[in-house]
């Protein structure tokens, strides 16, 4: 059986002042060769691993705090404490450490933490111990002055320490303070104050016990009331005893947790309220104070979560209908604190405290809650089960998927969450932006489990999708029926701007499952109403939206754009913005880019169908380079063999190296002519002269119909129209557009059966493009408008060279 008297928790200090839990394990004392001394050795019950190696150093300073702490600094910002299950093993340790420093085990501290000046410590040795003045009302300036004289000095401050805790002195001095009050002596007063808050600053435990015990804690606040700088006392001990009740919501019958949560409340109260603020110097002086209230709200998590009855009993009045509201009021407001007690707690025990929880049923108790109609309740049901989504996602997704298969969908808990965000009454809708975020956690993909059985993510979006978003979606379908937004207040656009902000997480995470839904409840098409909002920032997230939507590449998703024509309230936004340089501008601009550079089937449904309202664009190139584009997609569909050939010949733009040629023509001479794939043409390098005439011959007809072609190209664009196959409503505000073909040739060029343009040309003639030829063959040829990017990919493949290719590497064309 493990040996519970060396069981102990490890902790550290971090920046803030806030102590940091390193883990549990069982500690021991023993000679580290490595270190050359005897040393403190924690291992961890989990695995064994090594929590801490600590070297007890002769000159280090260690600290007994409350019979079971044991705390000391290893550098000047690393501080250490050992928290220890039973005081016997504190003890133990505590025996091993005075050993090795050669003190006496019953002091609470072995060393000073500072060196002294030569000068100092000559007068301590001088003056082995510090006396104390008799407690007296005529000697308590002189007490005042001797504790401030002190302060500055570590081995006088510990000296007074040992003189206040060996003679008692605490006691003596509140008995003085009752006499000073009964007698309304102002001045002494004022000196106890003094007296008690330097008494604060020696950081001592031993002292904190005697002041916070229950007879001693009210007279200490009372001292501290009575300061010099204020020109009236303050009231604490009335607010303590007055105002300030304790309501015990459900009856506590260990008298020890009540004592200890008492006097949590007092300590925190006098850290917060009645102390003033340290300065700088004073901070480090009250760490002990910050680890005293620590160490409490550790142990009254503890004993509360053990109490299985208490537990028991809170559960089952929170979920009782016959409990009146106030009862209720109490009883969340307490599962509140006490689920803010538990972030005080070490994961492992932080564990053990929500799978608690859990097992009481917290999860159906909050959903009660969360159906009632108090707000301040509805409120602390809403932070606690923030609590829970924070620490376990999972735990909450797994019990309404359970719940769903016993009750209807409008009293499903994440129903009830986000009724609750879209019924937010707060203009600023506070309540709201907190359970949006709380969903957006749980609908988190990345945080979701994986398994050899099953799947969360899989399971758990098909249970969103089926059974909450339709009430997530319901406020924006409802708004948006007709061409404008039904309502356009601005808290209504807050929470759809709130919706939308979710909707666009999940278009970014949720693929297929999203899909279907914007796709078959239209969503797109009633986000995109949105765009005519009065309020920018609503009309930003609807094309926000539509923006990710887009950004995916997603065939399933441009097809449903263009057969419902949803670039028309994109155009309008844009229209209707007219020449003001905004964001909402930029983000359209930015949108119409990215499709013009990206994404080719949209390119040609902006331009069929919106070029005549864009084309007057001029003071950005995006929308002329959409028409471009445009044109080249078509050019190509026209003349298939343009774009093979192109590839062909660009393939050979440039000399490879020596090494590459060799490699090829091996390759070459090792593939059967069965091998070769679709369209590839093999010329013999007996016909290389011929083969060079039949490319240049379409090539040069090609050049003669683009010369043609651009005087034409202005009268072209000038007759645009928006076409398509159907008849957006767009198109009524350009009804007196002649409809050209932005596809049909100009009539002054035509194609002939030999021409590249012609539908009978084959496959294997050459390029229309135009070439430089010598003696070695090809050297450059003229790009076309659209191969920057490939041009790119090209001259990263570095093999760019000034040799002309040889006629065997000539011969071979490849498409």
């Amino acid at each position: 059986m493990t040996d519970t008297r060396r069981r102990v928790k490890v902790y550290t200090l971090n920046e803030d002042r806030q102590w940091d839990d390193r883990g549990t394990g069982h500690v021991s004392s023993g000679y580290v060769e490595r270190l050359k001394g005897t040393s403190l050795l924690v291992r961890a019950e989990s695995d064994g691993s090594l929590l801490l190696e600590s070297k007890i150093n002769p000159n280090t300073a260690y600290q007994k705090q409350q019979d079971t702490l044991i705390v000391w600094s290893e550098a000047e910002n690393y501080d250490l404490a050992l928290s220890f299950q039973e005081k016997a093993g504190c003890d133990e340790i505590w025996e091993k450490i005075c050993q090795v420093q050669g003190k006496d085990p019953s002091v609470d501290i072995t060393q000073d933490v500072v060196d002294e000046s030569e000068e100092e410590r000559f007068d301590d040795m001088s003056s082995p111990g510090l006396e104390l003045p008799p407690c007296e009302l005529s000697r308590l300036e002189d007490l005042a002055e001797l504790v401030a004289s002190s302060l500055p000095s570590p081995l006088r401050r510990e000296k007074l320490a040992l003189a206040v805790e060996n003679e008692g002195y605490i006691r003596k001095l509140l008995e003085l303070f009752r006499v000073c009050e009964d007698l309304e002596n102002r001045e002494g007063l004022h000196h106890m104050y003094e007296i008690i808050k330097g008494i604060f600053l020696l950081n001592r435990t031993a002292l904190f016990e005697v002041m916070f015990s229950d007879e001693c804690i009210m007279d200490v606040i009372g001292c501290l009331e009575f300061d010099p700088a204020l020109p009236q006392p303050r009231r604490h001990r009335e607010f303590l005893t007055k105002t300030a009740r304790f309501k015990e919501v459900i009856p506590i019958s260990d008298p020890e947790l009540r004592q200890k949560i008492h006097q949590t409340y007092r300590v925190q109260y006098i850290q917060d309220m009645v102390l003033p603020t340290p300065s700088v110097f004073e901070e480090n002086m009250l760490s002990t104070l910050h680890s005293f209230i620590f160490f409490n709200k550790v142990e009254i998590v503890g004993m509360l979560q053990d109490d299985e009855k208490f537990l028991t009993d809170l559960f089952a009045q929170l979920t009782d209908e016959a409990t009146d509201d106030d009862k209720r009021h109490e009883l969340v407001n307490f599962l509140k604190e006490f689920c803010a007690f538990s972030q005080t707690l070490q994961p492992q025990n932080r564990d053990a405290f929500f799978k608690t929880l859990s097992n009481m049923g917290i999860l159906p108790a909050l959903e009660v809650i969360l159906g009632m109609d108090d707000v301040q309740v509805r409120g602390a049901a809403t932070d606690i089960f923030s609590y829970l989504v924070e620490y376990n996602p999972s735990m909450v997704r797994e019990f309404v998927m359970q719940e769903s298969q016993q009750n209807d969908d409008d009293i499903l808990l994440i129903n009830l969450i986000i009724e609750h965000m879209i019924c937010d009454t707060d203009p600023e809708l506070g309540g709201a932006v907190q359970l949006m975020g709380l969903l957006r956690t749980l609908v988190d993909p990345e945080n979701m489990l994986a398994t050899a059985n099953k799947t969360e993510k899989t399971e758990f979006l098909s249970f969103f999708y089926k059974h909450c978003m339709h009430v997530l979606s319901a406020p924006l379908l409802a708004n948006t029926t007709e061409e404008k937004p039904s309502k356009d207040d601005f808290q209504t656009s807050q929470l759809l701007a709130l919706i939308l902000e979710l909707l666009t997480f999940c278009v970014e995470h949720h693929t297929y499952h999203i899909k279907n839904y914007i796709i078959n409840k239209d969503i797109l098409r009633r986000v995109l109403v949105l765009t005519a909002s009065q309020h920018a920032f609503l009309a930003l997230c609807a094309l926000r939206f539509m923006r990710r939507i887009i950004g995916l590449k997603d065939e399933f998703y441009n097809r449903y754009i263009m057969r419902n024509f949803l670039f028309e309230p994109v155009v309008k936004a844009f229209l209707n913005n007219g020449s003001r340089y905004n964001l909402m501008n930029s983000a359209i601009i930015e949108m119409f880019e990215y499709v013009r550079v990206d994404v080719k089937s949209l390119t040609a449904h902006i331009v069929e169908n919106y070029w005549k309202a864009l084309e007057d664009v001029d003071y950005v190139q995006t929308f002329k380079g959409l028409k471009l584009r445009y044109e080249q997609q078509r050019e190509r569909q026209d003349n298939p063999k343009l774009d093979s050939m192109r590839s062909i010949l660009r393939n050979h733009r440039f000399r490879r190296d020596a090494r590459t040629l060799e490699d090829e023509e091996e390759m070459w001479f090792n593939t059967d002519e069965d091998d070769l794939e679709d369209g590839e043409a093999v010329v013999p390098p007996s016909d290389k002269m011929k083969a060079e005439e039949d490319l240049m011959e379409p090539i040069s007809k090609f050049m003669e119909r683009k010369k043609l072609k651009e005087p034409e190209d202005k009268d072209v664009l000038g007759k645009s129209s928006l076409t398509s196959r159907q008849n957006p409503s767009f198109k009524l505000a350009f009804s007196g557009a002649t409809k050209t073909s932005l596809s049909s040739p100009p009539s002054s060029a035509p194609l002939n059966p030999g021409s590249p343009g012609s539908p009978g040309s084959g496959a294997r003639n050459s390029p229309p493009t135009t070439m430089v030829t010598t003696k070695g063959g090809l050297v450059g040829l003229v790009d076309y408008p659209d191969d920057d990017d490939e041009d790119e990919e090209d001259e990263e493949d570095g093999e760019s060279k000034d040799e002309p290719l040889p006629p065997s590497k000539k011969s071979r064309l490849s498409s």
